[in-house]
């Protein structure tokens, strides 16, 4: 169609570009030519990336232009740890209270939701979200969750740490006064010893994800709807590719069988690569056997394909993210894990490693270190720590020097204060060390960890990288651990096309690369910090297909079918809950105040747990009356 004067030019059918996007502030991502103004895309790869003139030729009677009206366009976003696959086959059974800002309004759509929740089925809140986020700054009781649905059985899960559960919800799974603490894991007891509604991750997740897994799920075609409706709330914030970091519940091949299914029939409208995750303790080495003797990383195609194993090899070598909970004390683990490496490694896998702390990433060294002995290290199979909140800068330069690469999640978004109460202002700073990791020249991507800690919404997460603050406001990083705009940006582009060796054909705009790519509500450049976590996309492209729309541009994307079952959450109320506060100039100025006061005493705290301040914690201190 002609756009602002434009006419088709274009006459042969090989020029000729199925997509003009045009009048844009174009990021490319590539020191070639960092910006332009204007793309054109044939058969799902850019074919131009320059001025308009430059496009103006690639015009046809039947290219589609779009007028981005001078809107900023970054490389579509790739989510390097996302648990996409497992989220797809449940997410239109959830309530999300991903960016609600109450309590309150949390609970009223709980209430709403049990009343048209028809029985036998549950109303489960499966993270994404923090009792930080909101006004009360608390999780919601027992007893408001029996008072908002006493017959439908509710299960709220808060990060890695605890569940609610109301009495409907116990009578459903059967957890009563005999029912025993499983290992690692806590059913609080009220005095007469019976279940009080709250489970604890003590500090393994399982007894959270076992519990959850007795809900109803959902069968065959509403699988695959789940899934489409879930890659488009992806689409919506710009993604165009994730690395699915498998996870607990998530069995091969048959968890799988929807995203094939959907890239079969061409439905995907985001890029996976996925990772398979032994599931069952001590079968371990036998599924990663039987698994090498079926498929090999890179099997697949540009749009779902194998990456390798992990993010766990052995559950005796994975420890537990529960922030308030001391860290867990492992056992011996490293004769089988050694096994499971040199598995991998001897049959050209490669594999991603849960590693919260650098207590565990040392032990996991070690034997990479042993096997660099015999030449598996390097040896040109990607593999990656995941998570490192408190690697060390010498577990660092040893991923180095052994070939790998690292993944962070905004996961301290979600449990900062909690961290910060464990461990203390100086370890908070530095968890990760995002600078000292990018100093090394390291491959670091950055991912969410979403859907059961955080959000799945990426600009929360780029928020995070470039502010150093929880979703509650706190500062935890200074500025010397803080990057900024255009690398949080590379993190999430590049580095993940990197981690999956695709960094030849995505992750920046350059013609003969992947038509991956966003058109922004807002300039992640310019726009004020604070929002950055506001941010959406208005148009996103993936391998050419304009896979969502929205504002001026809606009604362009790919029709999907409707949500089912009708009384989803989701079609209610949708995905992530947006919209920033409405502050008067008054209440904005006082509010600035009050954040920089607390980042002020932030960073006091932590030069005074390093010993860099002469002030202990707590005491007062006024230069203005200073000796």
């Amino acid at each position: 169609m002609p756009v602002g004067g434009y006419v088709p030019r274009a006459t042969d059918a090989a020029g000729a570009a199925d997509l003009v996007v045009r009048n844009a502030a174009i990021h490319t991502g590539d020191p070639r030519r960092p910006r332009a103004e204007a793309l054109a895309v044939r058969d799902g790869v850019l074919t131009v990336v320059g001025d308009e003139k430059d496009v103006a030729a690639r015009i046809g009677p039947r290219t589609k232009v779009v007028d981005a009206l001078g809107r900023r366009i970054i490389p579509g976003l790739n989510d390097s740890h996302l648990h996409v696959i497992r989220g797809g086959l449940t997410y239109v059974l959830e309530l999300r209270w991903d960016g609600v800002r109450s309590l309150r309004q949390g609970l009223a759509m709980l209430r709403e939701q049990a009343a048209r929740t028809p029985r036998g089925q549950w109303v489960r809140v499966v993270g994404g979200w923090s009792a930080e986020q909101f006004a009360e700054r608390r999780l919601p009781t027992v007893a408001e969750l029996n008072a908002a649905a006493p017959d439908t059985p509710v299960f709220v899960l808060h990060l890695y740490q605890s569940a609610v559960l109301n009495r409907a919800a116990l009578k459903a799974v059967g957890f009563g006064k005999d029912t025993p603490d499983p290992q690692g894991g806590q059913i609080v007891r009220g005095r007469g010893g019976e279940p009080t509604g709250v489970l604890l991750a003590a500090p393994s997740a399982h007894l959270l994800y076992s519990t959850l897994a007795r809900a109803p799920m959902l069968e065959g075609e509403d699988r695959k709807t789940s899934t489409r409706h879930f890659l488009r709330e992806l689409n919506r914030f710009g993604l165009t590719s994730a690395i699915d970091a498998a996870g607990g519940f998530q069995n091969f091949p048959e968890n799988y069988a929807t995203v094939v299914e959907l890239a079969a029939e061409g439905a995907l409208s985001l890029r996976i690569a996925y990772h398979l995750f032994p599931q069952t303790a001590g079968q371990e080495l036998d599924d990663l056997r039987r698994w090498i003797g079926m498929i090999r990383p890179g099997d697949g195609d540009a749009w779902l394909r194998l990456n390798g194993a992990g993010e766990n090899l052995t559950w005796a070598a994975a420890d537990f993210e529960n922030f308030a909970q001391p860290h867990p004390h492992l056992t011996d683990y490293e004769a089988e894990f050694g096994t499971a490496v040199r598995l991998l490694m001897e049959n050209g896998w490669g594999f991603r490693l849960h590693a919260t702390y650098d207590e565990t990433i040392r032990r996991d060294l070690a034997v990479f270190e042993a096997l660099a002995a015999e030449g598996l290290f390097p040896a040109g199979n990607r593999w990656l720590f995941d998570h490192a909140e408190t690697v060390s800068p010498d577990s660092l330069d040893r991923i180095a020097a052994l070939g790998g690469a690292l993944s962070v999640q905004n996961r301290l978004s979600f449990q900062g204060e909690a961290f910060l109460r464990r461990y203390g202002p100086g370890a908070a700073a530095d968890a990760p060390p995002l600078r000292e990791m990018l100093r090394r020249g390291l491959t670091v991507a950055a991912g969410t960890d979403a859907t059961r800690v955080s959000t799945y919404n990426p600009w929360v997460a780029l928020h995070w990288l470039v502010s150093g603050r929880t979703s509650g406001g706190l500062a935890l990083r200074p500025r010397s651990n803080r990057v900024d705009r255009s690398t949080a940006l590379e993190m999430f582009t590049r580095a993940g096309a990197a981690l999956t060796g695709e960094e030849h054909v995505k992750g920046i705009l350059r013609p003969g690369f992947y038509a991956d790519l966003a058109v922004l509500s807002e300039d992640c450049f310019t726009v004020a910090e604070p929002d950055i976590a506001h941010i959406e996309s208005l148009l996103t492209v993936t391998g050419g297909r304009i896979v969502y729309a929205a504002a001026e541009y809606e009604g362009l994307d790919e029709e999907l079918p409707a949500i089912s079952p009708g009384w989803s959450p989701v079609k209610h109320y949708g995905g992530y809950q947006s919209g920033r506060p409405v502050l008067v100039p008054g209440v904005r100025q006082a509010h600035l105040i009050g954040e920089a006061v607390s980042e002020s005493e932030e960073h006091r705290l932590w030069r005074t747990g390093r010993g860099l301040a002469p002030h202990p914690a707590g005491a007062f201190f006024d230069p203005c009356f200073a000796l």
